[in-house]
């Protein structure tokens, strides 16, 4: 099958040969310091191997398995987590919910936010529902899912029992300590285990993503294959033409260098947003540490072409954009011929809506490249599990080498404790 590819066509033209000589340089360096592993932050590097340790393994399997037999007794499942413990699976949830809508199982997300509004209808949902519950925290003490879980559990063993509620529960968290370990193991509960060389924002692989993937319906075996096939390219091919990862971090870099200080992940179906919000995460707390990185943000075209697209077109010229650019769908509509022709639409008629995208796509970018934004466009054969974790893995390589070309440490969010430190000095923990 085809891998995605990068298009920098529309960046280069920004960038002087001489910079790329120098940068090329720093790129292999941090490429080597990636694979070999001898890096800031090494410790939690385990991902990179990760979608061939599983293909290896009896997980899939097992994870299969255990949510067959849940899944003919429910309804809808609550994902307890937040920052990685959700944004990947919701990220490739949404980007393929309308594949699945026969699946029937209806996937909640709860703790990751302190909304009591949120949390409330939530509640007054699961009352109508049949559901099981994934919660997902290393600790188990991280404030937002463990307040939800306090609340969720409670709900759970009141409405089927203290034992049917146990094995509703399933827990994905470390492999010996911490709160929420404590609590599985006094329940009972079903649990997965967080690798710990495996940080939350790189964990979409490991079980963090796989048992809630699972419940909606995703092949995740594809998605691991997906994976396990852009890993072998990332991992063995160091001629930058050849490696997506690699013509990505250089990419983002050089413009970096020019002073094109934020980067926009640009998606033209707006299933991609929250794969977008995922993405967002993942390059933040990686490269935003002392005072450098790009700031990532996102947009959903052609809908913010009516509101941020006069910004990006004629405003200040301090980002670029990465367009996902989708070559096939599986679902579209076909627009048709009118008699009277009362829009004015009829030299449209027999063109789908996915090709007007694609000329859409095709105007914006050149419009934006025009008026001095670079684009850097990622090429996605299919929305599918395959080209979806091939992407995934993709990100999660270019960024540990954007960490390090950077000097920073890629697997750390030290700015994120900050706060958490704060929050308990005032509710007095």
């Amino acid at each position: 099958m085809k891998a995605i590819s990068v298009n920098n066509k529309f960046s280069e033209q920004f960038i002087p040969i001489e910079l790329n000589n120098i940068i090329i340089n720093e790129l292999i360096s941090a490429y080597n310091t990636l694979i070999d592993k001898t890096g800031k932050g090494k410790e939690f590097t385990g991902w990179i191997d990760t979608p061939k340790s599983i293909l290896d393994s009896s997980l899939l399997y097992e994870v299969n398995e255990h949510i067959g037999s849940l899944k003919n007794k429910i309804d809808s499942v609550v994902v307890i987590g937040i920052g990685g413990s959700y944004l990947g699976a919701k990220a490739i949830i949404d980007a393929l919910n309308y594949q699945h809508i026969s699946n029937g199982i209806k996937i909640h997300y709860a703790g990751n936010d302190l909304n009591g509004i949120n949390l409330s209808n939530l509640l007054n949902n699961l009352e109508r529902e049949d559901y099981a519950v994934v919660v997902i925290s290393k600790s188990g003490t991280t404030i937002e899912p463990a307040i939800a879980f306090r609340i969720i559990k409670e709900h759970i063993e009141k409405k089927y029992g203290t034992s049917e509620a146990a094995n509703r529960i399933i827990a994905i968290t470390d492999k010996e300590k911490g709160k929420l370990r404590e609590t599985a193991n006094q329940n009972n509960y079903k649990t997965f285990v967080i690798p710990d060389d495996v940080g939350g924002r790189f964990s979409v692989l490991t079980p963090v993503g796989l048992v809630p993937l699972a419940f909606a319906g995703i092949d995740i075996n594809e998605l691991v294959r997906g994976a396990n096939d852009m890993a072998e390219i990332c991992t063995k091919e160091n001629d930058i033409s050849k490696n997506p990862a690699l013509q990505y971090a250089m990419t983002r870099y050089s413009l970096h260098a020019l002073g094109f200080d934020v980067e926009i992940l640009v998606n033209y179906l707006n299933q991609l947003n929250s794969l977008c919000e995922w993405w967002k995460q993942l390059f933040g707390e990686s490269e935003g540490k002392d005072g450098k990185g790009l700031f990532p943000a996102s947009t959903s075209f052609t809908t913010d072409l009516h509101s941020l697209g006069q910004f990006i077109q004629d405003g200040s010229k301090i980002l670029f954009e990465t367009i996902l650019h989708i070559e096939n769908i599986d679902k579209d509509v076909i627009i048709p011929k009118i008699e009277n022709d009362f829009d004015g639409l009829n030299y449209l008629a027999g063109k789908s809506l996915h090709q007007i995208n694609k000329i859409a796509e095709e105007a914006t970018t050149q419009a934006h490249v025009d008026g001095g934004v670079p684009n850097i466009t990622i090429n996605i054969p299919q929305l599918n599990e395959y080209y979806l974790g091939q992407l995934i893995y993709m990100f999660e390589f270019a960024c540990g080498i954007g960490g390090y070309m950077l000097d920073v440490n890629p697997f750390d969010q030290p700015g994120v404790e900050a706060y958490k430190k704060n929050m308990f000095k005032l509710l007095q923990y």
